[in-house]
């Protein structure tokens, strides 16, 4: 079965057709050169996979480790980047991938700001291994030229790979075919003197571990050899780095990549079998040369070495500008669009010559063995990425992951533990470090609120965890006492009168609280109401208050109203107040009275505000909450009678507006004064709201209330009747603006 496809019947006759249809797609330059799986994926991959510890680290691997644990270290090693290269394959044949490699795989999944935070640390860590790679071709040409000045050997072959990628890729594609060649040579090599008679050794199953020449001899662990190894089996994004520049980039980056690692395997085994039988153990661990010593031609093994850090180096330098590129494009860096512009050729000259002046800077410092610990664990977080991306797409089951090449989660799973694993294996310190400093890239990418121009999955994600809560929470006791939040139901006609009360709603909501705005078509066209309800839910959730709209058009207000209430009251995070702005509906008030007792029947609570025309909410610093009467007893308990939404709601505008609240009771009779002003004591106490005055006054609260202190708002319980008359006379006499609360059921100031 071909799972990757073939093209046909897509309409694609030829090459260029189909490279015609993929710069469309990028909006890549018209003619530039396109690549396919062989030169774009497979040679890069390849010769990056087979560099410098093949040559000179391979030899003292099987003398420390012997060849069967040289072989566990190998499979270990190639079984996690198979698993990381599987996961890349199957979530490049999912998507459109685009420039950028694992950065665009990585923001299209979990979105531009985590693509960014792993972005930047990869380019990072792919220009400056541009300089270690250099230091390791120095170091082959300083054995066969050792009078030659190193700063000159590194600054002579940073300029001729600088001039090789700066001209184009597809020059330093057909350059890597002389390397390859060149590594081939030296394979022959070695073929020959194992046909000739070198394997004469006795193999060692399993080492001593005897560790490195230059610490005599010491001793080392099996994971200590290992994570020496380890770098060898990595370099499996070269051809991914490309993903903006091949010709279809869904099939050669599965088919390239794993047959390049496939390939690499097999060869790493061989080699392990040819050195355990060519050599002792001693003259494995102390000669990091002794492949050129055992072969055929030792010239070859250096050229090889050569080759395969010029390679290594230039797929380096080749991949890293357009990473860089690709994170200008989304804007993601200072001065992107300098960083994004590309040649008349298509080439990323500009994020070409920033990474030419990093990796000069680098080669300045003269050794960067304190940092490389650190560029091998941003590879390592890199890969470890591309596998929860797609374990995390597995687990969401959404219908838009259906990638053509399917694996089993147990890949992924295998792959991004075995990263981890590796990562604090090879250095804990570092771990951590790199860990911190993405996590600090992408909290500050957060604060710059990037727009990208594809969706991800992130929503899917918070979906599914919201249905998996929904789930447990069905499963729980009801009782929301403890975890009541003012979420708030707020029908509209005029979204004008809604933007007056703008403060208010936050004020009532903000941290935990969230708002539905509920439109009622019929005074504005649906196309303008739809906008201005854009506009008012975007602003609320600028404030740090979540908002979303609907839109009600049925027979009349009333209708539309309680249509709406009684869907929403369906859902799981459905609104448990319902707001009325009294200016909304101020000819309409029997349909309100009705709408709340349809409210009440269904425990939904309601908040009425009238606004006083000239005071409107004063200086937000004060504010009274009254208390119906207790008498004759004055006890206090659980129940407190139809006034928990009140107490809330007044302990939420004392702390966002940082007021003063003064609770007010009426009593019949003065012997019952300090019995009232004590259950106002015990009252704030036990509903633990901080910092409240009380004031007791004898009478009835309608003959009371224009004695009473003056506020910013005013406060009151109400029951499902509503006594409209009272409500505005009770704004005329306090001179402000009042609002009247009704419990659902749900709330309970004490809990």
């Amino acid at each position: 079965m071909n799972l990757l496809g073939d093209g046909r019947g897509s309409g694609l006759q030829n090459d260029e057709s189909l490279q015609k249809k993929v710069e469309d797609q990028k909006g890549l330059t018209p003619g530039k050169k396109l690549f396919g799986t062989f030169e774009g994926v497979f040679v890069p991959t390849l010769l990056t996979i087979l560099g410098v510890i093949m040559y000179i680290r391979h030899g003292w691997l099987v003398g420390n480790a012997g060849l069967l644990g040289a072989w566990l270290i190998i499979l270990i090693s190639f079984s996690i980047t198979l698993a990381t290269a599987l996961s890349l394959s199957s979530i490049v044949t999912n998507i459109r991938i685009g420039a950028g490699g694992a950065f665009s795989i990585i923001s299209q999944s979990l979105g531009i700001e985590v693509g960014g935070s792993i972005g930047i640390p990869l380019y990072l860590s792919q220009t400056l291994a541009v300089a270690m790679y250099i230091f390791g071709f120095r170091a082959g040409w300083m054995w066969i030229f050792p009078d030659h000045p190193a700063i000159l050997v590194d600054l002579a072959i940073f300029f001729i790979l600088f001039v090789v990628a700066y001209i184009s890729a597809s020059l330093a594609f057909r350059i890597q075919y002389i390397v390859l060649a060149v590594i081939i040579a030296s394979f022959v090599s070695i073929i020959w003197a194992a046909y000739t008679g070198s394997m004469q050794e006795s193999i060692t199953l399993w080492g001593s571990f005897p560790g490195f020449i230059e610490e005599d001899f010491s001793g080392v662990g099996f994971w200590v050899v290992f994570a020496v190894f380890f770098p060898a089996a990595t370099g499996i994004m070269a051809g991914a780095n490309m993903s903006g520049e091949l010709k279809d980039p869904r099939k050669s980056i599965p088919l390239g990549t794993l047959s390049a690692i496939v390939i690499s395997l097999i060869i790493y085994l061989l080699l392990a079998l040819w050195l355990a039988a060519s050599a002792t153990n001693t003259e494995l661990v102390s000669d990091y040369l002794i492949m050129v010593e055992k072969a055929a031609w030792g010239q070859l093994i250096i050229a090889g070495l050569l080759g395969a850090t010029f390679s290594s180096a230039l797929a380096s330098l080749v991949g890293a500008p357009r990473i860089l590129q690709a994170l200008g494009n989304h804007k993601i860096l200072p001065g992107s669009e300098w960083f994004s512009k590309s040649s008349k050729s298509g080439e990323p000259r500009n994020a070409m010559i920033f990474t030419g002046i990093i990796v000069f800077l680098a080669l300045l410092l003269r050794d960067l063995n304190a940092i490389a610990p650190l560029i091998t664990l941003f590879f390592l977080i890199t890969y470890a990425m591309i596998n929860i991306v797609v374990l995390i797409e597995q687990r969401l089951q959404l219908v838009s992951f259906r990638p053509l090449l399917r694996i089993p989660s147990v890949i992924p799973f295998i792959g991004a533990t075995g990263c981890i694993f590796v990562m604090f294996i090879v250095n804990p310190t570092f771990s951590l470090l790199a860990l911190i400093i993405v996590i600090l890239i992408h909290g500050h990418l957060i604060k710059k609120e990037l727009k990208a121009p594809f969706g991800d999955m992130r929503s899917g994600l918070f979906v599914a965890l919201a249905e998996w809560a929904a789930k447990k929470t069905y499963k729980i006791a009801s009782s929301e006492h403890r975890t009541w939040k003012a979420n708030l139901l707020v029908p509209i006609e005029n979204p004008r009168i809604l933007t007056g009360a703008f403060k208010i709603l936050v004020d009532l909501t903000y941290p935990k609280g969230s708002i539905k705005i509920l439109g009622m078509a019929g005074k504005f066209e649906e196309e303008e109401l739809s906008s201005r309800l854009t506009d008012l839910t975007t602003s609320f959730r600028e404030k740090g208050v979540f908002s979303s709209w609907t839109i009600i058009d049925t027979a009349g207000f009333e209708h539309n109203l309680i249509a709406g209430m009684e869907t929403l009251s369906g859902s799981f995070f459905k609104p448990g107040v319902l707001f009325i702005h009294m200016d909304s509906f101020s000819q309409q008030e029997d349909e309100i009275q009705n709408v709340i007792h349809k409210a009440s029947q269904r425990n939904i609570g309601a908040l009425l505000l009238a606004v006083h025309r000239n005071a409107f909410f004063g200086r937000e610093n004060s504010i009274n909450l009254w208390i119906n009467d207790r008498s004759p007893d004055w006890d206090i308990s659980m129940d407190l009678g139809n006034q928990d939404l009140a107490i809330l709601i007044a302990y939420k505008l004392k702390i966002n507006w940082n007021a003063r609240l003064k609770m007010i009771t009426c009593v019949n009779e003065q012997y019952n004064v300090y019995k009232a002003e004590r259950y106002l004591a015990n009252l704030a106490e036990l509903a633990r709201i901080p910092n409240v005055t009380y004031k007791v006054m004898v009478g009835d609260m309608e003959s009371n209330i224009s004695k009473a202190p003056q506020a910013s708002i005013n406060v009151f319980s109400t029951d499902s009747d509503i006594d409209f008359d009272f409500i505005h006379k009770t704004v005329d006499q306090t001179g402000s603006s009042c609002l009247f609360a009704m419990d659902s059921g749900e709330e309970n100031a004490l809990a």
